[in-house]
């Protein structure tokens, strides 16, 4: 496969596309399909017969240093265990690799022994932008540690489906504290607000977005897909409204005319903080030309 990856570097991501990595033609696809980032999966996407193949070919894949049209980055087996050891010999290094999505994190050690690990691996590389998933009711309780564990972690997110079964949860309103908890600790971590974690109805769009603006009114920034198909709603769910963009733009201008705090004609009082969230709404906007 001639595709070539690009490495993790700063900007909005609000596409995150999971691709099982024993199907390098699925991942070319995913590559191609405007997701911000595409996930290389080589854990539960990946039978046990073919994690050998899938990691192969996600090295294979990795070795070119060219940017490619989307970043790539690598959710590798569970921490751990002998095919995480392998995955991460395998990995480390590699100049395509933008990334390690880390599961089923429930500790902060276990972040720093990943980050030791990789220096051991690939001396004088860079580590890779580290993204611990949040799958249990310890990692959820560790969130703010995890975020914080080393300059190497980019990002947090959760993995709603194992903490749902490790929790007994039936009802997604018992996942609001959760969600709330590591929004709150990538914040005070200074990290990016987490993605959502995936929508599993490929088929419902309708359910999509009204879950992805749910999760937007809660903190999150963008999302974690399966389908292409989910990309365009989650993208149009997470970018500013028109009205948001205007009061984003009289915000900034009312600021730089007079700094400080202020209250505007419309009776909307802002400071500091209020100025840096309409600076934000701008930079998503911009994304979309607005």
């Amino acid at each position: 496969m001639t595709v070539t990856a690009a490495p993790d570097r700063p900007g909005i991501a609000l596409t995150w596309l999971y691709a099982p990595g024993d199907r390098p033609d699925v991942v070319a696809k995913a590559l191609r399909s405007g997701a911000d980032v595409v996930l290389v999966d080589l854990e539960d996407a990946v039978r046990a017969d073919r994690k050998a193949y899938a990691r192969a070919a996600t090295a294979e894949l990795l070795s070119e240093p060219a940017p490619g049209p989307a970043r790539i980055h690598v959710r590798v087996n569970a921490l751990g265990g002998p095919l995480f050891a392998d995955d991460l010999a395998t990995l480390a290094g590699l100049p395509g690799l933008g990334g390690l999505r880390l599961p089923k994190v429930g500790a902060a050690d276990q972040v720093t022994a990943v980050v030791r690990r990789c220096r051991e691996l690939a001396p004088g590389a860079a580590v890779p932008g580290l993204y611990p998933l949040l799958e249990s009711a310890l990692g959820v309780e560790n969130a703010f540690a995890i975020a914080g564990a080393d300059p190497a972690v980019h990002g947090i997110a959760l993995g709603e489906a194992d903490l749902r079964a490790d929790l007994g949860l039936t009802d997604e309103e018992a996942l609001g504290w959760p969600r709330a908890r590591i929004v709150v600790a990538a914040r005070a971590a200074g990290l990016a607000p987490p993605a959502q974690s995936v929508y599993p109805d490929v088929r419902d769009l309708e359910g999509l977005d009204a879950s992805c603006r749910r999760g937007r009114a809660l903190g999150f920034l963008g999302r974690a897909a399966i389908h292409p198909r989910q990309l365009p709603v989650i993208e149009r769910a997470y970018l500013p409204s028109p009205p948001e963009i205007a009061a984003a733009r009289e915000t900034v201008r009312a600021a730089a005319e007079s700094p400080g705090a202020m209250a505007l004609p419309d009776g909307r009082f802002i400071d500091p903080a209020v100025v840096a969230g309409a600076q934000r709404v701008l930079a998503l906007a911009s994304r979309a030309g607005g």
